[in-house]
């Protein structure tokens, strides 16, 4: 996460780059992307044919490529973009490209320090790297690519034994297993998905299919001797290490903790759990009847109910909860067990405030966009917004926007919604 406390949390509007003179400067300018400080803004722009670079704050890059994919900005406000030159593709960081090519790189995320992490394509061979170094084994087939929270750490679902189109035989003989920092674990299944990281990462855990029907979670390596009807994503307790997994037991969902369950199985889903930081409580997202969602926690779901529950997200002391609810095209907030009254075109992850007291959502409503706190929304909406952030203190709310040509950078009072 981004030191927020060295922003300016000095209250008011500031505009910060007219974006709409771009689209004079350039043949077409594409998404715009919003700095974590609200300090800048970029695109990627096209000059002419096959000559593109990225637009920051009005400036451009001085090098051209054939063309840049997935540009983000880091924490720590560098621009990135995956580059093609020559057919061949790099990163670029403000500019700046690694000096290695690849057949093609992909999923770039980021480290707490800075790092960045991306898969790899080379000769036709997959694998990962951190800041340019990449595995020394490379695989013919890797997937669910993963990093660990200290931003050196990877791991990725590897195929280790070849198989011909339609080798039946061999695949339910076992041709996957995780590859952790390029190293393979020893033993192969049939199918292996989502890697996760402990806390210290120190350890991985995935789901296993061991047979057509069979399911169970493997660690380092090692399965769990339970075996179950499927299973979903685990994750480790921040605070214990306890690896906990949502499994299908008589064809209901529970939650199993190396492998007993502390849930009893009784849901027609339950996934996407999480743990508060302090990992005394558990949280994830179940469905008490087939069609009917909402969130749980230790085990007890919510009264109310939505065809679709996405985006979990709990308070750093652990003791609030908020997500999404869905109802064919409209969304609405959900957060401690209520809802709140607004009804929107489309909504985005709550965020909560540092002390846990408040929480805020980028919506769009009749093709605007705006931020909403406690359910109470701001005073003006935006042809585009980003996700809000909270000041360290709790008392403000950072709000990124673009209207009218111009991108804002809005520091609201709490007060003011």
């Amino acid at each position: 996460m981004p030191d927020a406390s060295t922003w300016d949390w000095n209250p008011g509007r500031r505009e910060i780059q007219d974006t709409g003179s771009w689209s004079d400067k350039f043949e077409w300018v594409e998404e715009f992307h919003a700095s974590p400080d609200g300090e800048k803004v970029g695109a990627v722009v096209h000059k002419s044919d096959l000559e593109f670079t990225a637009c920051v704050n009005g400036e451009t890059w001085e090098e051209d490529y054939d063309r840049i994919f997935y540009p983000k900005f880091a924490p720590d406000g560098r621009f990135t973009g995956v580059a093609q030159q020559m057919g061949e593709w790099t990163l670029s960081v403000d500019g700046k490209h690694w000096p290695e090519n690849y057949g093609y790189i992909w999923k770039t995320t980021f480290g707490p320090e800075g790092s960045i992490i991306c898969a790899v394509q080379n000769d036709m061979e997959y694998g990962m790297g951190v800041d340019g170094v990449l595995w020394e084994n490379f695989f013919e087939n890797a997937n669910n690519f993963t990093a660990g929270n200290d931003g050196k750490s990877t791991a990725a679902v590897v195929q280790v034994k070849p198989m011909g189109q339609a080798d039946i035989e061999t695949f339910q003989k076992g041709i996957y297993s995780v590859a952790v920092n390029g190293t393979v674990w020893d033993d192969v299944f049939m199918n292996c998905y989502t890697p996760v990281f402990d806390a210290k990462c120190e350890k991985v855990a995935c789901q296993v299919r061991k047979t057509l029907y069979d399911y169970t979670i493997a660690v380092d390596g090692k399965i769990w001797q339970r075996e179950y009807q499927c299973v979903w994503a685990p994750c480790f307790n921040p605070a214990t290490g306890a690896l906990v997994a949502p499994v299908r037991l008589g064809g209901k969902w529970g939650m199993a903790q190396d492998e007993e369950l502390i849930w009893n199985n009784t849901f027609a889903n339950c996934w996407h759990q999480q743990f508060s930081a302090d990992g005394s409580k558990l949280y994830a997202i179940v469905a008490p009847t087939f069609g009917s969602f909402t969130v749980a926690a230790d085990g007890k779901p919510w009264s109310i109910t939505a065809p679709v529950v996405i985006d979990l997200a709990v308070s750093p002391d652990g003791n609030r909860a908020a997500a999404l609810g869905k109802d064919d095209k409209a969304y609405t907030v959900m957060c401690d067990g209520k809802v709140w009254s607004g009804v929107y075109e489309m909504a985005w992850k709550p965020v909560f405030s540092p002390d846990s007291s408040k929480v805020a959502a980028k919506v769009e409503k009749n093709g605007r966009y705006t931020v909403v706190l406690d359910g109470k929304p701001y005073g003006q909406d935006f042809d585009q917004c980003w996700e809000p952030v909270f000041s360290p203190d709790s008392s403000k709310v950072l709000i990124r926007a673009i209207d009218d040509g111009k991108f804002i950078r809005i520091v609201a009072e709490v007060s003011e919604f």
